[in-house]
């Protein structure tokens, strides 16, 4: 059962069809003059988010001061958090304020995006691995490949990503500190930048569960910041990544790491659905590594956030100009990757378009489905609460939807139930 983190706000839904024409895995529709997601289908992008002009979608976060009975409590800021400020020039004044407004300790998923780029590039040199290698760091792209993709399925790279290193180090680190807490008492707080790596957090990777406790929204956050940056306090921690781990929060930042010309990096839903597309039709050749985002300039553009994305990302540049370009290198005798960082079981693939068990029996569904197709206008408006033509004719069949829907027919002095010659 898999655990959603977008909502919909029924009280602002207007019935509008916007987020119905932009949902990628087509999970909405509009029922009685409201929205409504199908769990199955949906895979947390945040793209209703981002459109809906009444604000009635969200994604479902914790608080953080309802968690306070943790005794020992560690921030894991995602690197796309340092570009919402605007002239940042020191990483170290975010993690001051971190400590500032309640965590005990930070650790930057920057750091941990380091070690994962190191652990690719040994990666991509293992004999036998299906290429293109497609970036796991984007729980978004990976559910969406266990959906609709199931050839490119072996083609996901089974290292866990840097949120989830993250807090394995930052527990271990917090034990070996501190051997006076036990294991309840330490908490891993995620500030996240996108609903879709809350999703991630509830369910894990394959069989992998997550050792992240609470999820933050990055946005949250944000405005505790602004409150005790003023101060300008003294930092007393110091960032201990560099360039490469910062350069994750925008598109390219992590393929451009791995030191491989031949890499293929995109962002924007729309823009992931056209390449996976491509790639399991193998018209990509020559490709070693892809990195995906479903947000548009990659984590910066996440639905959490505050700052435009592309203003982000011109941030994240001038704050990465003076940095080294890695703080976390693998000792030069170190050819392996670690075992506890590979996860031994890949997302299943889950056909949201299977119509019956039955082969038999779908078949039948298919030709119920063209048949009604070609008594429809065809102009997809999404009036009937349904994507398109196609998918209505496919609701009708389920019976999901009634034919009586389609208003161009209704007004149309043609029967919807004549048979198409």
């Amino acid at each position: 059962m898999f655990k959603h983190s977008v909502e919909l706000d029924v009280s602002k839904c207007t019935g509008c069809t916007t987020c119905i024409r932009h949902c990628p895995t087509e999970a909405i529709r509009i029922r009685d003059g409201r929205a409504v997601i199908n769990d199955d289908r949906c895979i947390d992008c945040g793209e209703c988010i981002r459109v809906c002009p009444n604000n009635a979608k969200r994604a479902m976060c914790s608080k953080f001061e309802h968690y306070s009975h943790y005794k020992w409590k560690i921030a894991l800021p995602a690197p796309a958090l340092f570009g919402q400020f605007e002239g940042l020039d020191d990483v170290d004044t975010v993690l001051q304020g971190l400590l500032d407004i309640g965590f005990d300790d930070v650790f930057e998923v920057a750091k941990a995006a380091e070690l994962v780029t190191e652990y690719t590039r040994l990666y991509l040199k293992t004999e036998g691995i299906k290429k293109p290698v497609i970036s796991s760091a984007c729980p978004a792209v990976v559910r969406l490949i266990s959906l609709r993709y199931p050839y490119l399925r072996d083609n996901i790279m089974p290292i866990l990503p840097p949120i989830e290193i993250a807090a394995m180090l930052a527990r271990k680190k917090a034990r070996e500190e501190h051997p006076e807490f036990a294991e309840e008492d330490i908490g891993i707080f995620f500030i996240s930048p996108c609903a879709a790596k809350v999703s991630y957090i509830r369910n894990g990777f394959g069989d992998y569960k997550s050792k992240i406790d609470v999820v933050i929204s990055l946005k949250d956050v944000y405005f505790m910041l602004m409150g005790v940056m003023k101060r300008g306090n003294a930092p007393k921690i110091a960032s201990e990544a560099g360039m490469i781990g910062i350069g994750w929060a925008s598109s390219g930042g992590e393929s451009s790491a791995i030191l491989n010309d031949k890499y293929l990096a995109a962002d924007g839903i729309e823009n992931i659905n056209k390449v996976l597309d491509t790639i399991e039709n193998g018209n990509i050749q020559q490709l070693e590594f892809v990195e995906l985002n479903a947000c548009p300039g990659g984590c910066v553009g996440g639905v959490m956030t505050i700052e435009n994305p592309f203003v982000a990302r011109t941030r994240l540049q001038s704050v990465r100009r003076y940095l080294p370009v890695s703080l976390n290198r693998l000792p030069c005798d170190m050819h392996y990757i670690p075992e506890n960082v590979v996860c031994s079981e890949l997302p299943t693939y889950m056909p949201i378009s299977r119509l019956s068990e039955s082969f038999s029996e779908s078949m039948r569904m298919m030709a119920e489905i063209q048949r009604i197709r070609e008594t429809l206008p065809g102009i997809d408006c999404g009036a009937c609460g349904s994507p398109g033509c196609r998918a209505f004719a496919e609701d009708v069949v389920r019976g999901t939807a009634s034919i009586d829907q389609c208003c161009v027919l209704k007004n149309s002095s043609k029967s919807p139930t004549e048979e198409t010659p």
